[in-house]
């Protein structure tokens, strides 16, 4: 990454419209690769360098939360040879960016069902979480082994135990408490959802979360998603009229 935050006018945004959390699908990286006769591991190390992009870029002009869908409880069922390679990823990118989150102030998180992933990528996980706690500036939310209809499940699961135990009443169930009980409670709603490769299809991201965000979806493929189109998507954002269902006065 190697920056630290910079002033958001100098790219043209309005500080005082900047999103708080932005979320991304990071779509496109096995049609990058067949697109340049490559495998699909090559597409997805390439990849890597698109998140650092972002995550660098979201840091300059002061994103409070970024989330990246890096894997989906439904990328389990691909072959275990490029699944095994995706884990060798992540471990490699969790333990070789460990210093620039700390030179950034950036803390991670992750979501989803981070049990099921590989013993070795859980600890990786868990030490980067650690040395990063204390950081404030930013938080990178990896979801991991995350898919938003079993996050649901697993709400609902919770709410009905304590149901069970006398601990919740149904006037005690409100939008509020669901959002408590979920992998992201007490992380702000994301404001932009991006999509990369064109796909238009929420791919079980997020679903109760993004109620209220703003949609854009582009064409380019996630290995050659830039910081200036990025930006582009920032500024277009502060540009739309976010009226939540109300009408203007």
């Amino acid at each position: 990454m190697n920056s630290s935050a910079a002033n958001p006018s100098a790219s043209g945004l309005d500080p005082d419209k900047l999103p708080v959390h932005v979320a991304v699908i990071m779509d496109g990286n096995g049609r990058w690769a067949k697109k340049r006769l490559l495998n699909r591991i090559q597409g997805h190390e390439k990849g890597v360098d698109a998140v650092r992009r972002i995550v660098q870029t979201s840091r300059e002009v002061e994103i409070s939360h970024l989330t990246l869908y890096a894997f989906s409880t439904e990328n389990w069922q691909r072959p275990k040879v490029e699944v095994h390679a995706l884990m060798k990823l992540l471990k490699h990118f969790l333990e070789s960016e460990r210093g620039e989150l700390m030179e950034n102030n950036i803390r991670l998180d992750a979501i989803g069902e981070v049990d099921r992933l590989t013993d070795d990528v859980r600890g990786a996980l868990a030490e980067t979480m650690r040395l990063t706690e204390r950081n404030d500036a930013m938080t990178l939310h990896l979801a991991l082994s995350y898919g938003s209809r079993s996050e649901i499940v697993r709400m609902v699961k919770s709410l009905v135990q304590k149901a069970r135990k006398q601990h919740l009443q149904p006037e005690d169930v409100t939008e509020k408490l669901i959002a408590d009980h979920l992998y992201t409670a007490g992380i702000p709603d994301p404001d932009i959802l991006i999509r990369t490769s064109g796909e238009m299809r929420i791919s079980n991201f997020l679903l109760w979360q993004i109620a209220y965000t703003e949609i854009f979806i582009t064409p380019t493929l996630w290995p050659d998603f830039s910081k200036e189109e990025f930006l582009e998507i920032l500024r277009q954002y502060q540009l739309r009229d976010r009226r939540y269902g109300k009408v203007d006065a």
